[in-house]
């Protein structure tokens, strides 16, 4: 069983490809610092045969790429990918974004689907992919599938967090299926393994509940476990003391992050930050500092976006890792107990990366690289459940 993956980026997917036990025969990426942690962590340390080729899609012709792998077409099985999404991003307001040129990226990777004639494509992409001001270039995806014999079986919105990935994290996947292929077996997406804490799948019927956020972070020390019930718990929810209690004695914590790991770094705050952050309580946003730190670009009416310099929360799954993931003024990035930001390591777990995956580039690129990628654990399912039906 083989794939090949198109906007790789680091290597999320096609980790995932590989611990679903596909061949990646051959991986795409522009970008050099993350070409470099794709070379390291899967070509180099697991020795997967992936021809990576770290060019511009748009100067790569898929027939000889196809003829380079000596493929037939229709002999791979699946393509993989998620094309930059900034044309695509809800951050946009307005039209901002119709006409980015990135977004033809979804169209060039529909070139590829009709040269390999894979049994079975995936795409990734951000939730903004489905606002109806992108509707054409969706539309016409649909249409390349449709008008080259495939049947688009899923376009919708997936939460990582249902599958057992620490954070909340909501993107669009496009699951198309050749029409020769029997079909009859395909369920996507596949059923949830995780759900809400008080979801009867949980209290009734046995599930798992969400993964927390606390489970990538060292063990939290129990004076500051008795913080959070006197100060977070007991004065800003409803819930008892033994119910604080019990949620916060049953989380689950990580192992503490071997010194020597080359991702175990943080941003370093200014002396305004480090105050900013001592005076944030648990689980509190940057509202919560008080109104010496109000940012100034924030006038008396607009308190801007709450969760930028937020510590993150301890009890719930973590918020979306995003490519400013290392930056605290980006989103709720500050550790959840400690005056500074998460480290990159914390992040990648989050993304369910194993702690031998590690990232090279500058701090900026390795956060856009955890950002952009396809949480492991996620691929892992999905692609098992796509592999499933074509069995």
């Amino acid at each position: 069983m083989s794939a090949i993956d198109l906007f790789a980026g680091a290597g999320g997917f096609s980790l995932a490809a590989y611990n679903a036990g596909l061949n990646v025969l051959a991986a795409i990426e522009f970008d050099e610092s993350a070409a470099k942690t794709y070379k390291a962590n899967l070509v180099q340390r697991l020795g997967v045969p992936t021809n990576l080729i770290r060019q511009d899609i748009l100067q790569i012709n898929p027939n000889e790429l196809r003829e380079g792998l000596g493929l037939l077409q229709g002999e791979l099985q699946l393509i993989l990918g998620g094309p930059p999404c900034q044309g695509f991003s809800s951050h946009r307001i307005k039209n901002s974004g119709v006409d980015d040129p990135r977004n033809q990226l979804l169209l060039r990777y529909f070139d590829f689907v009709e040269e390999f004639r894979p049994q079975a494509f995936l795409v990734e992409n951000v939730t903004g992919l489905l606002w109806p001001r992108h509707a054409d270039y969706l539309n016409k995806f649909k249409q390349l599938a449709k008008d080259h014999g495939y049947d688009i079986k899923f376009c919708g919105v997936i939460n990582a967090k249902d599958y057992g990935v620490p954070q909340n994290r909501k993107r669009v996947f496009i699951l198309g299926i050749r029409n020769d292929v029997v079909q009859d077996y395909v369920v996507f997406p596949p059923a949830k393994t995780h759900f809400s804490p008080s979801s009867e799948e949980v209290e009734l019927r046995g599930f798992p509940s969400w993964k927390t956020a606390s489970s990538v972070f060292e063990p939290c020390p129990p004076d500051i476990l008795e913080k959070y019930i006197n100060d977070y718990f007991l004065k800003k929810t409803s819930i008892t003391r033994d119910d604080a209690d019990r949620l916060l004695n049953e989380l689950e914590f990580g192992e503490p992050i071997n010194q020597d790991d080359p991702c175990n770094f943080h941003m370093t705050p200014t002396i305004q930050s480090l105050e900013k952050y001592r005076a944030t309580p648990l689980n509190g946003s940057r509202e919560d500092a008080g109104e010496e730190f109000r940012l100034p670009c924030h006038s008396k009416d607009y308190g801007g976006h709450k969760d930028v310099y937020g510590r993150m929360f301890i009890h719930l799954p973590a918020n979306t890792i995003t490519t400013g993931c290392h930056n605290p003024s980006k989103g709720r990035f500050v550790h959840p107990w400690k005056n500074h930001g998460i480290t990159l390591r914390h992040a990648a777990r989050i993304q369910t990366f194993p702690d031998d995956f590690v990232f090279t580039g500058t701090s900026t690129s390795q956060a856009k690289q955890v950002g952009n990628a396809v949480p492991v654990q996620l691929g892992v399912i999905l692609i098992n459940s796509i592999l499933n039906a074509l069995n």
